[in-house]
């Protein structure tokens, strides 16, 4: 896993739906990093953990927002996907859909997971908060979903 300094290289392209477009849209990575963010890494829309997370950071998003910070989703759904579940958490943030986990590559965060007696590689439920470069400033390695949000804004306290 990269470590705090590092510089990731998000040079790759993804699908990704902004608050209010009608259309998702394909563009590098590294374009969405226009000063401060915060990188959320989430498995799958309109499940348990997952809504939890998110919906903690919709209600983290005006802080964040007034700290200079924007914020990207990212999972393996699609963007059709995140376009539903955009409109129904209300979620004002940049969603992206990653099915190869190219970010996750990225940072070096593939894990080890196993569902039902079976192994498999994912990427890590984590947060990067990245400068507009991509350098990692911070790092959450073990999202508690019921308190994402809580625990963003205390990783920016450091």
């Amino acid at each position: 896993m990269k470590k705090i300094g590092d510089k990731l290289d998000l040079d790759f392209e993804v699908k990704v739906v902004r608050a209010g477009a009608t259309s998702p849209e394909l563009v590098t990575f590294a374009s969405l990093l226009q000063g401060p963010t915060v990188v959320s890494i989430y498995m799958r829309n309109n499940t348990g953990s997952c809504d939890k997370q998110n919906d903690t950071l919709v209600e983290a998003t005006a802080e964040l927002s007034q700290r200079g910070y924007g914020i990207i989703g990212v999972s393996r759904d699609t963007a059709g996907s995140h376009q539903k579940y955009a409109a129904k958490k209300g979620i004002s943030y940049t969603l992206v859909s990653d099915p190869d986990d190219l970010f996750a590559r990225a940072a070096d965060a593939i894990v080890e997971k196993s569902m039902y007696g079976k192994t498999y590689q994912g990427p890590l439920r984590s947060a990067w908060v990245l400068d507009a470069s991509g350098t990692i400033l911070a790092i959450i390695d073990k999202v508690n979903a019921k308190a994402h949000g809580e625990q963003v804004l205390a990783a920016l306290e450091v």
